[in-house]
């Protein structure tokens, strides 16, 4: 079995759900400067892509229109559940993100956290995050990123074998995968020594 595979994903996250809330709680003020970024407005039309068990829906507002979906049945099951007992207006759904099944220019926003250095194919997953955007849209991207116009050193990519067998890839270059887009980036923020905030706007 490939260890960056949407099968591996879905055992390892499976496994790793008991826990995930405890140890994404590092990320909340992270998502919550992404999330206040964007500025939603009542009726707005968002997609979480990798919802995990939706530890981005406390921080949204409840007169939004979300749509979250993610590749493990186990954690879409407690992000429904968890919008339920937020009171929010969402739908959810087991759907591959580098393979989404909604139609073009669909999203005003989407959400992208935590998701680009794990999903295996992920200029699948940023150019279906393009087609579903609404002209205009704009996308929020935090995650594991080396910096701009920096490669990952001999050191990063020898600790990526393992850090990518246990969650996530710390090598990958998210200017080369908006590359593949037509989205233009509209910032990039430094959050930590190998988190970053990136946002990007779909050409209207």
């Amino acid at each position: 079995m490939m260890l960056n595979s949407n099968t591996w994903n879905r055992i390892r996250y499976s496994l790793y759900r008991p826990v995930y809330d405890i140890i994404d709680g590092y990320f909340r003020q992270k998502r919550k400067a992404s999330i206040e970024s964007l500025n939603l407005k009542a009726g707005d039309k968002v997609l979480i892509l990798g919802a995990g068990t939706g530890l981005d829906l406390p921080l949204l507002p409840n007169d939004v229109e979300i749509t979250a979906i993610d590749i493990t049945p186990a954690m879409v099951k407690a992000c429904r559940q968890k919008g339920e007992q937020l009171g929010l207006n969402i739908t959810t759904e087991v759907m591959d993100g580098s393979n989404l099944s909604f139609e073009s220019n669909s999203f005003d926003f989407v959400i992208l956290h935590l998701i680009l250095a794990v999903i295996p194919d992920p200029i699948g997953c940023i150019t279906e995050t393009e087609r579903v955007l609404k002209p205009g849209g704009v996308c929020t991207i935090m995650d594991k990123f080396v910096a701009p116009g920096k490669k990952a050193g001999v050191v990063r990519k020898f600790v990526n074998i393992f850090t990518e067998m246990i969650a996530t890839s710390i090598d990958r270059d998210v200017d080369e995968l908006i590359a593949h887009t037509a989205l233009e980036k509209i910032s990039h923020q430094k959050l930590s020594s190998i988190f970053w905030l990136v946002q990007a706007k779909k050409p209207d």
